[in-house]
């Protein structure tokens, strides 16, 4: 009995948590919901890279995603599709031709000398960009467009105020030169720095830059379609023939998800290959919103619907299970804002298949119960018999469903990755308030003696059942 106070004490928090994340937290809106644009952007080979592969394609889609950040749209989605294509796309903006002008030429990697006197502006200035980027991000989560807005123009000031700091060398070294670029780790191993690797022409160019920086305090401004990156230092050690051979290291205590990440951004700059926007589509708002009524009528007509068979089928266990359905609700839907799901339509209707799939097991649980009532068991070793020997039978069906899930969103592009994830999501829920929940509840109602009657949890039980109940 001490057991199940704990547990009811357990679900009540999570009941209240859930409210409380349902009333703070809103659900972002995907395109197919909130209306926007989707752009396909086709990434096309060049004579210094003949075949597009998936080294390349990251890259590309970095340097998108950075452009998009500039763009200042929340909760973009942006994918690679076959072997050469990316799909993006861009909830809430109605203007494509504004995107693709952004998203559709190839980055601009360059290399640049910073003026001297100009370190105590330089630092003032990354220590202000650096705020207004984490303020961002704080922005983004409130939906405050106005606010967003000026943060970005702000930021877009910034990034030219620090762009004025340094100039191109002569010839200007750019991406053209770069041939690879990577992460590794220090000898320490608790550090990762960035290795980057020029051709000839490049490294020629790269030794006049370092030495006429080597030792000065001034910077390498490594820019990126015109925002600084990275600018690392020259030690004085290079001031004589600077840094030959080529290649080069970066340092700057980089984790390795940063140095990784810098990698990336250095490589999709460099990347000689031509890009174009294949397809653009727009969804209107309108669209949107009749979806998401539709979606909203079909959801509660069903639960409804559902919540009337159980009761009238399974009489008080069904009403259990009724209570344990709303409180799975809640709780799956909490688990979408936590999570930062995007919710589109496909995705509802995962989530209201896994509705279906909650009540599943539930019904698999009172059938088990019902056959040990009409074996003449007590009403407490039914009830108990019922949940064990259900048991195996949901884990089976809901592993399985939770292996679908994973291959659709594995394999699966776009929308049906939305579908995959709500229903994953769903299943594992359900999971814990059907055994959890659900179990608790019984037991709970079993302890009030006016409703410790067989024919509440079985109707047209056999009278030599009942009689051996009561007698018990």
């Amino acid at each position: 009995m001490q057991r199940q106070r704990s547990l009811l004490v357990l679900i009540l928090v999570l009941v209240i948590a859930a409210i409380a994340v349902i009333a703070t937290i809103p659900i972002p809106l995907g395109l197919d919901l909130r209306g926007g644009s989707q752009l396909t952007i086709q990434v096309k080979p060049s004579a210094e890279i003949p075949q597009i592969t998936e080294r390349e394609l990251e890259g590309v889609k970095k340097v998108i995603e950075g452009r998009i950040n500039g763009l200042g749209v929340s909760e973009p989605v942006i994918q690679t599709v076959g072997a050469d294509k990316i799909l993006v796309q861009l909830p809430g903006v109605n203007d494509p031709e504004q995107a693709e002008r952004v998203l559709g030429g190839t980055a601009q990697l360059e290399f640049r000398t910073q003026k001297a006197g100009t370190e105590t502006q330089l630092f003032a200035f990354q220590t202000s960009r650096a705020e207004l980027k984490v303020k961002q991000e704080e922005l983004r989560k409130s939906n405050d467009k106005a606010a967003i807005a000026k943060n970005q123009e702000d930021l877009q000031k910034n990034n030219q105020a620090i762009a004025e700091l340094f100039e191109s060398t002569n010839p200007p070294l750019i991406g053209k030169y770069l041939q690879d670029a990577y992460g590794e780790p220090t000898s320490q191993g608790s550090n990762w720095n960035v290795a980057i690797r020029f051709n000839q022409n490049g490294g020629e160019l790269f030794a006049q830059l370092t030495k006429s920086l080597a030792g000065t305090g001034r910077s390498i401004g490594v820019f990126l379609d015109n925002e600084l990156i990275s600018a690392p230092t020259v030690g004085p050690e290079f001031a004589a023939t600077g840094i030959t051979g080529g290649s080069a290291v970066i340092t700057g205590r980089f984790t390795a998800q940063e140095a990784n990440d810098l990698g990336v951004q250095l490589r999709g700059g460099a990347l000689p290959v031509p890009v174009e926007i294949a397809e653009i589509r727009t969804v209107g708002a309108t669209l949107g919103k009749d979806s998401i009524i539709s979606s909203i009528y079909a959801g509660i007509g069903g639960l409804t619907l559902v919540l009337i068979f159980m009761v009238v089928y399974y009489r008080l266990p069904g009403l259990i299970a009724d209570v344990s359905l709303l409180i799975y609700s809640l709780l799956t839907w909490a688990t979408f804002a936590l999570l930062g799901v995007t919710l589109t339509l496909p995705g509802i209707a995962g989530f209201i298949l896994s509705i279906g799939m909650a009540v599943d097991a539930n019904v698999l649980i009172f059938e088990r119960t019902r056959e040990e009532l009409q074996a003449g068991k007590s009403l407490y070793r039914s009830i108990e018999s019922g949940f064990y020997r259900a048991f195996s039978s949901i884990l089976d069906g809901n592993v399985t469903t939770v292996i679908a899930c994973a291959a659709l969103f594995w394999l699966g592009a776009g929308l049906v990755k939305g579908f995959a994830l709500t229903l994953a999501l769903g299943v594992a829920v359900s999971m814990f308030t059907a055994i959890t929940c659900s179990r608790t509840f019984m037991f709970l109602a079993y302890t009030i003696p006016a409703l410790r009657k067989p024919e509440l949890f079985c109707p047209n039980l056999p009278a030599a059942s009942n009689k051996a109940e009561v007698a018990r």
